[in-house]
């Protein structure tokens, strides 16, 4: 009764996604559309992106003068004249007008800093680029590998149904014992329940892709496989793999220029050793013995206590942590690309053993039909047709488990690399 129970609730929600599906809009991309639109569309891509409009924005900053400074002061509303008795008729007052102006070079000491911060946004963002990217081609390769192995599981389901069918009437006949026919409704049940799984796992790897896509959760995704071609591994160097993702890593040149955004450092706290001059011009008015004076002057620091030592040695200090912290990412990157250049090396043998023994494949697509004959003249029994499902269905997922693995190495060595360009 349970098992009853089951199958119609693994129907009734499959007929109701079905009908769902056909109520939402279909979108067939290839993987290369569906990169072209992460890039295009993908909210988190776009959010780092505007990282790099921030910093132009500070170079921007950077690169203005400090306003000017008006003061007005000593106002005295009283008259100045000799009577004494008139309100606001020759009143005191003062005004300056001051401006700093950075020595040593400061501001343009600063500028390069900010220059350089723009470069490390420009490496952050193409580092989350190339690590999104992988995460959306793991999630394609999967949903193809899915949809797939989905075709495989139905036709599974139309054989064992037309089986089903066949022995119900042949049962009602009494041509067959019913233990024959509980047999293969029982396999039936368990190939629907596996349909059921697969098919929520299908739905939680489209809304993953639906998420980076930003598309809508009413939009069913289908994936259009393309022949994608991968390179052997014996025609690629390792070495020669290591140092393109020496010069090709965003992630280790925005540590790199971590490095060089303390040198820049460095230099900006070195100049604050000269101190700052601020000219000024003023004007005073019946505060002295001209009635009417002007002015000028200069003004600075004198660097006899503070001559921005403690500064000058964070920068230093940072310079020595940066360099640590980049030679133990060169090393990182180093052990990944070697460690995916394995990967893709066991991958693709595997791959080309599987592939080498294609006739294998057909074979077992030639005999399914046959096999079903056969079990309907009663040539084979039931344990042999079971038997021969099952090993077409595990070759069938063996197959396109491979040519999963392949791809999926393939672009993860690129992920290791920095580039495709090899």
């Amino acid at each position: 009764m349970k098992k009853h129970i089951t199958t119609i609730l693994v129907i009734w929600f499959v007929g109701s996604m079905t009908c769902l599906a056909q109520l939402s809009d279909t979108l067939e991309l290839s993987p290369r559309q569906i990169e072209d639109l992460f890039i295009s569309q993908n909210l988190e891509l776009l959010a780092e992106r505007l990282n790099i409009d921030i910093a132009d924005a500070e170079i921007a900053q950077a690169r203005r003068w400090e306003n000017p400074e008006l003061s007005i002061g000593d106002i005295n509303f009283w008259s100045t004249s000799d009577d004494g008795d008139n309100f606001r008729r020759d009143p005191q007052f003062s005004v300056e007008l001051s401006q700093m102006i950075h020595m040593g070079g400061t501001r343009r000491r600063a500028i390069r800093m900010e220059e350089t911060s723009r470069d490390i946004a420009v490496a952050e963002f193409e580092d989350l680029l190339r690590s999104l990217r992988l995460d959306l081609q793991e999630s394609v390769n999967e949903l193809i590998f899915m949809q797939a192995f989905m075709n495989v599981l139905n036709r599974e389901l139309d054989l064992l149904t037309q089986v089903v069918e066949s022995h119900r009437r042949q049962a009602e006949l009494g041509n067959i014992s019913r233990m024959e026919l509980l047999r293969f409704e029982s396999e039936l049940q368990e190939v629907e329940s596996e349909i059921f799984e697969h098919f929520m796992e299908m739905n939680a790897l489209q809304t993953t892709l639906k998420i980076l896509l930003n598309i809508p959760p009413t939009v069913h995704l289908t994936v259009v496989p393309e022949n994608e071609t991968v390179r052997n591994p014996l025609d690629i160097s390792l070495l020669n793999l290591m140092e393109l993702a020496i010069e090709n890593r965003p992630d280790l040149r925005a540590y790199n220029l971590q490095t060089v955004f303390h040198e820049r450092e460095l230099d900006y706290e070195r100049s604050h050793r000269i101190p700052d001059l601020t000219l000024s011009a003023f004007f005073d008015r019946h505060d002295g013995p001209l009635e009417n004076f002007f002015g000028f002057g200069v003004s600075m620091d004198i660097p006899i206590w503070d001559r921005n030592q403690g500064n000058i040695r964070v920068a230093r200090l940072s310079i020595d942590q940066a360099n640590f912290l980049s030679q133990q990412q060169e090393n990182t990157v180093r052990h990944e690309v070697a460690e995916a250049y394995q990967n893709f090396l066991m991958a693709h043998r595997l791959y080309e053993r599987i592939s080498s023994r294609e006739n294998l494949a057909s074979e077992l697509d030639a005999m399914l039909d046959v096999s079903l004959r056969n079990l309907m003249l009663r040539n084979i029994g039931i344990l042999e047709f079971l038997d021969f499902i099952e090993t077409y269905k595990s070759n069938r997922e063996t197959v396109l488990t491979a040519r999963k693995n392949l791809i999926t190495a393939f672009q993860t060595l690129q992920y290791a690399v920095g580039t495709t360009e090899f």
